[in-house]
């Protein structure tokens, strides 16, 4: 009662009705304002007032990519919904990507039984994370078929039709149990992004200098570019512009480096939201997970190929599988050379020159651990990436491993005494009917700008041209680069950087008379998942190279 009469005073000392509508706001927040500040628990208050309402199928989402963080009581809700919304706004860019869950693998035209020699076709129709259907292509895929208990694999082929649909063949190459597997290894948007990555610069790689003075060593910066205002020594090769830089060390000349060694730097051009992607647990998810095997039976069909394998031969794709561990090429006539005597016969009066990165080394060691009456020759240098040579003097066989020049990527301390690039070693062989070269590129290319890669691959194929002119006889082989599985660090190393190299070096050589050792096909075969495969996968390289040459 006494509340209502002082209110009514109050009121009266305000006839004016705007002014009582003021008076009553004014009384409202005096009112707000003494509960809220009687609050005994102010903090779990001021907490409450930011919690956000979220759906849960959002929350389940939010929790695979960014882990609960408590709200700080110190922000406002304003900064608070800010950072909600950045949160938000990548979830929207990620729940765009291709989601192996929601994407639809449908086998066109299933059949009771299926026979050896037939083809069976996939059609891949790629959602996102919400379900939605994408309407362009562009995902990094890689498709296999296998068989373990006959240690059996093969390449399945992907034909992108660049609007959300993959149409996936596979050659049922054998008889038995057969299981199907499709891998998403980036999406389109984890493509774009390492794409975007590549062509930024040429720091993700740090090169050291080790310069001669006297009977001491000097450390110097090194790279294939270098930005500084100091006095740099320049080492140009004139004819094909290849370079190679250093900061030139106080009181020592330019000419005394003799040895480089390289370190990973902590660089990286990739956004945060990139790199979630190309995360390796992200990378080369099951697509056809819920596929069953499908049993292939013989239906009295056979496979002859009769056409020996011997250089001008396009390669296709896949262009061979693997039973029991041994490499069957799908088009041409193998012969098995994998004893001494064989491999002698084929090797005699031989000139094999081996140019490239270390997976060729490993034909090198593989050949003289097979092959006893090959004998290494000590060509002098240090460390395990010095010139190898392989001689058997009684029936004048010489086999060379030299490296590739700059880039070479390795926290092993190797000579440059000797350094040469790949089109540089070409001009100084010979050629004749008995010389076989076999060159590789591209491992050490991938964290760099793959222009790097493109003018390398089109002055070695200038100087073949050059080698072809005076000796048209001689044997040139390319090896495409091994797979090496979801690498930790996809963006200097993902095998979608081989994979463009792959294109680019097919690209490049296309009408030169040059054959092709498809390592690339057969690693996936193999599902060795690593840039140094072991010796039975190196052993079947070195038998279709021989197949070639003898």
């Amino acid at each position: 009662m006494m509340e209502e009469i002082f209110i009514h005073r109050i009121l009266a000392l305000f006839p004016n009705a705007v002014a009582r509508k003021f008076l009553l706001t004014l009384m409202f927040i005096l009112v707000f304002w003494v509960i809220y500040f009687s609050s005994k628990d102010l903090e779990k208050f001021l907490v409450s007032l930011r919690n956000p309402i979220t759906l849960n199928h959002w929350n389940t989402f939010r929790k695979s990519f960014y882990p609960e963080v408590p709200p700080d009581p110190e922000f406002s809700p304003t900064e608070t919904e800010l950072r909600i919304k950045g949160v938000m706004e990548k979830l929207d860019q990620l729940s765009s990507t291709t989601s192996t869950t929601h994407s639809k693998a449908t086998l066109l035209s299933p059949q009771d039984t299926y026979c050896r020699g037939d083809q069976l076709d996939v059609l891949l129709e790629v959602r996102d994370h919400l379900g939605r259907r994408k309407e362009y292509g562009g995902d990094s895929l890689r498709a296999r078929m296998s068989s373990p208990a006959l240690k059996a694999g093969a390449s399945g082929k992907v034909t992108d039709f660049n609007n959300g649909t993959y149409l996936v063949s596979f050659t049922l190459f054998w008889e038995g149990r057969v299981s199907l597997s499709l891998q998403l290894i980036l999406p389109r948007e984890g493509v774009s992004a390492l794409w975007r990555a590549r062509k930024q610069g040429y720091d993700r790689v740090i090169f050291t200098g080790q310069f001669a003075r006297g009977t001491s060593r000097v450390l110097s910066k090194c790279g294939l570019t270098l930005h500084s205002s100091a006095e740099l020594c320049e080492y140009l090769h004139y004819c094909d512009q290849e370079a190679f830089y250093c900061v030139k060390p106080a009181h020592v000349p330019c000419e005394a480096l003799t040895h480089v060694t390289t370190r990973n730097a902590s660089i990286s051009y990739l956004r945060e939201k990139e790199w979630i992607l190309c995360r390796r647990s992200n990378m080369g998810l099951e697509i056809m997970k819920d596929f069953t095997s499908i049993e292939v039976l013989p239906c009295n069909k056979s496979i002859n190929i009769e056409t020996k394998c011997q250089l001008g031969r396009k390669t296709p794709f896949p262009s061979g599988y693997t039973v029991k561990r041994r490499w069957i090429a799908a088009f041409c006539k193998q012969i098995e050379l994998n004893e001494t005597k064989n491999i002698n016969d084929c090797l005699k009066r031989k000139l094999i020159y081996l140019m490239g990165d270390s997976t060729l080394r490993q034909w090198i060691h593989y050949l003289q651990k097979v092959v006893k009456t090959l004998k290494c020759f000590d060509h002098h240098g240090a460390a395990i990436f010095k010139t190898h040579v392989l001689l058997d003097a009684e029936r004048h066989i010489l086999i060379q491993w030299k490296k590739h020049g700059h880039p070479f990527i390795t926290k092993n301390l190797f000579s440059v005494k000797d350094e040469n690039y790949i089109p540089r070693e070409i001009d100084q062989v010979a050629g004749d009917n008995d010389t076989a070269i076999v060159i590789t590129l591209g491992q050490h290319f991938r964290p760099f700008p793959i222009k790097i890669f493109i003018r390398r691959a089109i002055y070695v194929q200038k100087d073949i041209e050059c080698l072809f002119l005076r000796s048209p006889e001689t044997k040139v082989i390319l090896k495409t680069e091994n797979t090496r599985g979801v690498s930790q660090n996809a963006e200097m190393f993902s095998d979608f950087h081989g994979y463009i190299q792959n294109l680019t070096m097919r690209d490049i050589f296309v009408d030169l008379n040059v054959d092709i050792i498809d390592a690339w096909d057969m690693t996936i075969a193999y599902n060795t998942d690593n840039a140094h495969p072991p010796d039975y996968v190196i052993g079947n390289q070195i038998n279709m190279f021989l197949n070639y040459i003898c």
